[in-house]
C-alpha cells in the first residue's frame, strides 16, 4: 500500500513537470454523477410541473372546446327555428298574394258592376224623364183614379229606390273588398318586414355557426398540440427515469470501481521493462484512438495504457494490456494492425508514447475513457472522458 501511495506520488509530481516544462492546457473537469443525478431530479421535478401545466392547460381548452359545442348545438337548434319560421313566412307570403290576386280580380269586378248598374240606372232615369217623357205624361194624365196615380207613383218610387239601393249596394260591396284589399297588402308588408328580420337573423346565426365551428376546429388544434406535447413530456419523463436510474447504478459502479482501484496494488514505473517494440506498438494504439485529438488527448490515451500496466488489475506488459480481449476497438476491427504494418504513428504520437512510458500522466490514475456520455464523469479532454 505504501509503495501504491509513493507511485502515485511520483505520478502527481510528473503531471506537475509537465504541465510547467510542456505548458499543458488546462484540463476540464466534469461534474460529479451525485451532482449530474441530483440535476436530473431536479429537472424532473421542472418536468413535472410543466406536466402539470399543461395538463391544466388541456383540460381548460377541453371544457372550452365542450361549452363551444353545447353552444353550436344551441345555434344549430335556433337555425333550424329560424329556418322553418322562414319557410312558414315564405308560404304565408305566398298565400297572402294568391288572396291579393283573387281579392283584386273581385275589386276589379266590383267596380265593373257598380259601374253596369250606375249605367243601368242612368239609362232607366233618361228614359223614364227624357226620351219618355211624352209617355209617362200620357201615363199620368190617362189615371181614371185618384188610387191609379198613387199605384203609378209608386211604382215609378219603387223602381228608383231599388237602383238607388242597388248601387248603394254595389258601392258597399267595392269600398268592402277595396279595404279588404288594403288589408291584405298591409299584412304582405309586415310579412314582408318579418322575412327581413328572419333572413337577417338566420344569416346572423349561421354567423355565429361558423364563427363557433371555426373556434371549435381552432381548440382542436390547440387540444392535439397540448396533447402531442403531454405525450412528449411523457416520453421525456420516462428518459429522465432512465438517466436517474442510470446515474444511480453509475455511481455505484463508480464506488466499486474507486474502491477496487484503491484496494489494488501498484508498481512504479521504474519496476517496469518496456520491450523494445512497445514504443512503437503504444504510439500506434495513441494514433488509432487519439490521432485527431489534441497533444494532450494523445498523452492522456498513453497515460491510461502505462496506468494499467503499472496496476495489478491489468496485464503488466504494454502487449498484454492492448491485446487484452475486448479492451481497444482498434485492436478488434483490425486498424491496429493496419496502422502498425506501416508505422502511421505520427510524431507527435510517439512523443506521447514516451512521456507515458516515462510516467508522464495528465489523467491521473485514471483506467478507462471513452467517449462522454450522460452520466460518466471524469477528465474530459479532447473528445474522450477519461475515469
Amino acid at each position: 500500500m505504501k509503495k501504491a501511495v509513493l507511485s502515485r506520488g511520483k505520478i502527481a509530481l510528473a503531471v506537475l513537470v509537465a504541465i510547467l516544462v510542456c505548458e499543458i492546457p488546462a484540463i476540464a473537469y466534469a461534474t460529479t454523477t451525485q451532482e449530474k443525478l441530483d440535476e436530473a431530479i431536479q429537472d424532473k421535478k421542472d418536468l413535472q410541473n410543466k406536466i402539470d401545466d399543461n395538463n391544466e392547460k388541456l383540460d381548460d381548452l377541453k371544457d372550452t372546446e365542450t361549452g363551444l359545442k353545447t353552444e353550436l348545438k344551441d345555434l344549430n337548434t335556433q337555425l333550424s327555428e329560424v329556418s322553418a319560421n322562414l319557410e312558414s313566412l315564405e308560404q304565408q307570403i305566398a298565400e297572402k298574394e294568391v288572396q291579393i290576386e283573387v281579392i283584386t280580380v273581385n275589386l276589379e269586378e266590383a267596380r265593373e258592376t257598380e259601374k253596369w248598374q250606375y249605367e243601368c240606372m242612368e239609362k232607366r232615369i233618361q228614359y223614364m224623364y227624357v226620351e219618355g217623357e211624352l209617355d209617362y205624361l200620357d201615363l199620368l194624365f190617362s189615371v181614371t183614379s185618384f188610387s191609379d196615380f198613387l199605384n203609378y207613383r209608386d211604382y215609378f218610387a219603387a223602381m228608383a229606390d231599388y237602383d238607388r239601393n242597388m248601387l248603394e249596394e254595389y258601392e258597399a260591396t267595392r269600398q268592402m273588398i277595396e279595404e279588404e284589399e288594403a288589408r291584405l297588402k298591409q299584412e304582405k308588408v309586415e310579412l314582408d318586414n318579418l322575412l327581413v328580420a328572419a333572413e337577417a337573423e338566420k344569416s346572423k346565426v349561421a354567423g355565429l355557426i361558423s364563427q363557433t365551428s371555426n373556434s371549435i376546429s381552432k381548440y382542436g388544434d390547440l387540444i392535439d398540440k397540448a396533447e402531442e406535447e403531454a405525450r412528449a413530456y411523457e416520453a421525456e419523463m420516462k428518459k429522465k427515469d432512465e438517466d436517474i436510474e442510470y446515474l444511480k447504478k453509475k455511481i455505484a459502479e463508480e464506488k466499486a470501481l474507486s474502491q477496487a482501484a484503491a484496494n489494488a496494488a501498484w508498481r512504479d514505473i521504474s519496476e517496469v521493462t518496456f520491450a523494445d517494440s512497445d514504443r512503437k506498438l503504444l504510439a500506434n494504439i495513441i494514433y488509432c484512438e487519439a490521432g485527431g485529438e489534441p497533444y494532450e488527448g494523445k498523452l492522456a490515451v498513453g497515460a491510461v495504457v502505462i496506468n494499467r500496466v503499472l496496476s495489478s488489475r491489468y496485464p503488466d506488459t504494454v502487449v498484454g494490456v492492448i491485446y487484452q480481449k475486448s479492451q481497444f476497438s482498434p485492436v478488434a476491427s483490425g486498424r491496429l494492425d493496419l496502422a502498425l504494418s506501416v508505422d502511421k504513428a505520427t510524431p507527435s504520437c510517439y512523443q506521447a508514447a514516451d512521456e507515458a512510458m516515462a510516467g508522464i500522466t495528465n489523467v491521473g490514475s485514471c483506467l478507462y475513457f471513452r467517449t462522454p456520455i450522460e452520466g460518466l464523469t471524469g477528465i474530459n479532454i479532447g473528445g474522450h472522458v477519461f475515469y
